[in-house]
């Protein structure tokens, strides 16, 4: 598989590292998996942060890392070492809509506020059937726990059908969420 048909994961993480030191370590261990199966990455375009960790892991493996970052967060996100390649957006709506069509599939590892408008753009959107690629939730050390429960309620209270879960797979760790998209690339190329 040469760098122009490799299959582009988009992560969408915190600029944080967190308060689990689990976090960074599965950021490293999911950009090592994307590199080794072959994939190419697409992120927000930071070097700082789980997305800095990711990007970092899957480089170095040899993958290809597209980094998106709004041009206002240049100086605050702090592009990685490798600043040529990373894709200078107008904004966050615009640097949105360029991972989202960069992208093949998606995972999501804690995070904070961006990271949930990042994943819930994306849910919105497959939820709409106008985004037909995998969505795979990192839910390491439980994080993502809080956001199951507020989805079962959105179901419970009738703002969603149920089908809003078939939108997006909710793993444990990177190892399945590889595993979950190799799949469901091979399913959607087999149609």
């Amino acid at each position: 598989m040469d760098n122009k048909t490799k299959p582009a994961i988009c992560v969408f993480c915190g600029s944080s590292h967190g308060a689990s030191p689990h976090y960074a370590r599965a950021a490293r261990t999911l950009g090592r998996l994307i590199a080794e199966r072959g994939f190419s990455l697409v992120y927000g375009g930071g070097g700082i942060g789980l997305m800095g960790e990711t990007a970092r892991a899957a480089r170095e493996g040899g993958a290809a890392a597209a980094g998106i970052l709004p041009e206002f967060l240049r100086r605050i996100e702090q592009p990685p070492e490798w600043e040529r390649d990373v894709i200078i957006a107008a904004d966050l709506q615009e640097r949105k809509t360029r991972m989202l069509a960069m992208a093949d599939a998606f995972v999501v590892l804690p995070g904070g506020a961006g990271t949930m408008d990042e994943f819930f753009e994306v849910v919105s959107s497959a939820n709409l059937n106008i985004l037909p690629k995998p969505i795979v939730v990192v839910n390491t050390d439980g994080f993502f726990d809080p956001l199951e429960r507020l989805m079962a309620h959105i179901v419970r209270e009738g703002f969603a059908k149920p089908a809003l879960f078939s939108t997006y797979r909710l793993v444990a760790t990177p190892e399945a969420a590889i595993e979950t998209i190799v799949q469901e690339l091979s399913m959607a190329a087999g149609k």
